[in-house]
């Protein structure tokens, strides 16, 4: 198992991104889909002699991705996005069973992290706290409505379960007349047992969508 691959960037190519859809439905077709789904947390759904069905929540949303075939659908039977498909082929790939252990981290303190720090907190929290400002109850309202479990820490926080081992926790500090309110989307330690660096700033960038996007 390659840990090492990069999912490609949004402006790959589209032969790069078939190319690499391809190398990780290889990498997964020569392993037992049972374990996979045990690795992953997610479910399996035994069809035939070396056939079935891996189901991938996302967001809460149910991905399908029928085996050996290993192309995604969404719960209506479309096909996923090139780009979704290639997220979720990356958690199947890298996902290797390491419980979560319920202590989080910063985008920065997770590997390879630092450097895209930066950049990740301009489009997630700052976005997030920017959209609120200093209407606390609009931003509970909102992670409420949109499936985020709420927890005690900083003014208001929220879990919300991006992918089966992978939660996000969104940190809200409420500000006054002279110092803006602040928001961080958090990880918990284990999230690159499951995911590489540049899929964690995507899960916190569609987590930022479905939360400014009221």
């Amino acid at each position: 198992m390659n840990k090492d691959w990069k999912l490609p960037n949004p402006e790959a190519t589209p032969s790069q991104l078939t190319e690499r859809l391809q190398e990780m439905k290889s990498t997964l077709r020569v392993q037992d889909p049972s374990l996979v789904a045990v690795r992953s947390a997610c479910s399996w759904l035994t069809l035939g002699p070396n056939r079935g069905e891996l189901r991938i929540p996302l967001f809460g949303e149910v991905c399908l991705f029928p085996f050996p075939e290993l192309t995604g659908y969404d719960h209506h039977d479309n096909p996923l996005p090139d780009f979704q498909q290639a997220l979720l082929l990356y958690y199947l790939v890298t996902a290797d069973g390491m419980p979560v252990s319920g202590r989080w981290v910063s985008f920065a303190d997770l590997p390879d992290g630092r450097m895209y720090n930066a950049a990740f907190q301009s489009y997630s929290g700052d976005a997030i706290a920017k959209k609120f400002g200093l209407n606390l109850d609009a931003f509970k309202r909102t992670c409420a409505h949109k499936g985020g479990k709420s927890v005690e820490i900083a003014s208001a926080s929220f879990v919300f379960q991006a992918l089966p081992c992978v939660p996000l926790l969104v940190t809200f500090w409420l500000g006054d007349e002279d110092f803006p309110s602040s928001c961080k989307i958090l990880f918990d330690e284990s999230a690159s047992h499951y995911l590489p660096i540049d899929a964690c700033a995507i899960l916190g960038s569609m987590l930022t969508r479905k939360i400014i996007h009221v």
